[in-house]
C-alpha cells in the first residue's frame, strides 16, 4: 500500500491540532495555511474543503484511538490496568481540549459528527463491555453488575463533558473531570480486590503502553 502523500498528513495533524484547541467555527483555512506555512491553494489540492478536512481529522484520530484501545487490551495484566492505560492517553488528549468542537461537529459538521457517534456507541461500548468481563472473571468487578446497563451509562458520560450546562458549570478542565468520572465508575464495579489494584495505580501510574513495543 503507498504511503499517503507527507504534505497531505502535515495539513490534517496541524488542522486536528487547531480544531481540538479552538472548535472548528473558529478555525479558518487562512488559520490552517498559516500553521501549515502554506497557501489555501496547497490545501485545497488534497481537500475540497474544510468539511472534508474536518471529516478526515476526526476520522484518523478515531482510527488512532482504536488502535492504542486494542494495544491497552493486548499488553495490559488485568482490567483495571487497562482502564488507567486508556484513561491516560484520553486525559492526555483532553488536556488541550475544547469542548466547544463537540457541539461544533454536530452543528456544523454533521458527517464527522455521526461518525463520533458511531465509533461511541459500538467501538467503545464494545471496549467498555469486554473490560468489565474481564474484570468480573479476574475477581477485580463485582458478579452482579449488569453489564450493558453500566456499558451503556459509561458511553453515555462522555456527552456529558461537550454540554454547556455542565463545563459552563465546572471549574476544573475536561482532563480532571473525566478523571474523576473515571474513578466513580471504577470503584463502583470494583472489588475489594480491585480497590486495592485501583489505590496503588493511581499512586503508582502503570506505563503507557503507547510507548512499548508490539
Amino acid at each position: 500500500m503507498e504511503a499517503e502523500n507527507e504534505n497531505k498528513v502535515h495539513i490534517r495533524s496541524e488542522a486536528l491540532q487547531l480544531f481540538m484547541q479552538y472548535g472548528t467555527r473558529s478555525v479558518s483555512m487562512d488559520d490552517i495555511a498559516a500553521a501549515v506555512g502554506s497557501s489555501k491553494k496547497t490545501i485545497y489540492q488534497y481537500y475540497t474543503d474544510k468539511d472534508h478536512l474536518v471529516a478526515e481529522a476526526i476520522e484518523v484520530a478515531l482510527i488512532e484511538n482504536c488502535t492504542q484501545c486494542k494495544k491497552f487490551h493486548r499488553l495490559s495484566e488485568n482490567a483495571i490496568q487497562e482502564g488507567f492505560l486508556a484513561i491516560d492517553q484520553t486525559s492526555e488528549l483532553f488536556r488541550n481540549m475544547n469542548p466547544v468542537l463537540m457541539n461544533d461537529l454536530k452543528k456544523y459538521h454533521p458527517k464527522a459528527y455521526k461518525r463520533f457517534v458511531e465509533y461511541k456507541s459500538e467501538f467503545i461500548y464494545d471496549i467498555i463491555v469486554n473490560n468489565i468481563k474481564r474484570g468480573i472473571e479476574e475477581g477485580l468487578y463485582r458478579e452482579d453488575l449488569n453489564i450493558d446497563i453500566i456499558a451503556q451509562f459509561r458511553v453515555g458520560s462522555i456527552d456529558i463533558l461537550f454540554m454547556p450546562e455542565f463545563y459552563g458549570r465546572v471549574k476544573e478542565g475536561l482532563f480532571r473531570v473525566q478523571l474523576e468520572i473515571f474513578y466513580f465508575f471504577l470503584y463502583g464495579m470494583a472489588t475489594p480486590k480491585g480497590q486495592k489494584l485501583i489505590e496503588k495505580y493511581k499512586k503508582h501510574k502503570p506505563k503507557n503502553s503507547s510507548d512499548a513495543k508490539d
